[in-house]
């Protein structure tokens, strides 16, 4: 059994075998702005859930944790349940029970049910070649006994030969949780995350595949609403291919 539960921005709880994974965790009001450097980030939307509701949490999956819109100030709060998933330099910093993964490392967790659940990174690249903003990873899911499917995490990345690499790797992507938006940022002269047109790119190669998107609303720097990215799909006839979450509702992906 899959089930999701979309919380907003990045945010999904993930619930797979009976194990309750996190993606990057916000949950931080709308109305707050985060300054790095020369970049503020300004924050729209606010958590369609709040951490107090969530219930206990077996991994956050952090796709990085030196961007607000990826983790927050509240959401830095919950890294303290469960084991940590993200990258090498991002466990540095975060210490405690943070662990890093470079591409195609993995580790296994145990589920309830007895099986193991092997968590694997994959490359990600946040932003063109020569405005990258730092590590980021994304993950792949499979338990190891071969009887679920395989579930794609993108994490914040443009489409690029790591990506191809991925799908080269794990040909059977059952559903692909995909970070949209096209984010943009006045320093970086191109877009950070996927475009629709490159999560269609990634639908045509994943031809069995769900695309869930995620990450396109609740910031001001997304380029990309929900409606591009149904237009483009809408264009090329693959809509269907398209499982858009409803905030705060439970929704099952894979039967039990």
């Amino acid at each position: 059994m899959l089930r999701m539960t979309y919380i907003g921005g990045p945010t999904l709880l993930v619930e797979y075998g009976g194990l309750r994974l996190l993606t990057d965790p916000t949950f931080d009001p709308a109305g707050v702005d985060y300054t790095t450097g020369p970049v503020t980030l300004s924050k729209t939307a606010g958590p369609a859930l709040d951490a107090s509701s969530l219930g206990s949490v077996d991994v956050v999956l952090l796709s990085h944790d030196h961007h607000s819109d990826n983790l927050d100030h509240a959401g830095r709060h919950l890294l303290g349940a469960g084991q940590v998933l993200t990258t090498p330099a991002g466990a540095q910093r975060l210490g405690g029970n943070a662990r890093g993964l470079n591409p195609w490392e993995h580790v296994d967790i145990p589920a309830p049910d007895g099986r193991i659940l092997r968590v694997i990174g994959t490359p990600a690249r946040h932003g063109p070649e020569n405005g990258d903003r730092g590590p980021v990873t994304g993950f792949i899911l499979q338990f190891l006994d071969g009887l679920d499917s395989t579930l794609y995490i993108s994490g914040d990345t443009v489409w690029y030969e790591g990506v191809e690499e991925t799908l080269r790797r794990f040909p059977g992507i059952s559903v692909a949780v995909l970070f949209l938006g096209a984010a943009r940022i006045p320093i970086v002269p191109s877009h950070l995350t996927f475009t629709a047109n490159e999560a269609l790119r990634f639908a045509r190669a994943t031809p069995g595949a769900v695309i869930v998107p995620v990450h396109f609303e609740g910031w001001k720097h997304f380029s990309e609403s929900k409606e591009k990215v149904t237009e483009a799909f809408a264009a090329t006839g693959l809509e269907e291919r398209l499982h858009w979450l409803k905030a705060g509702e439970p929704s099952q992906l894979l039967p039990s």
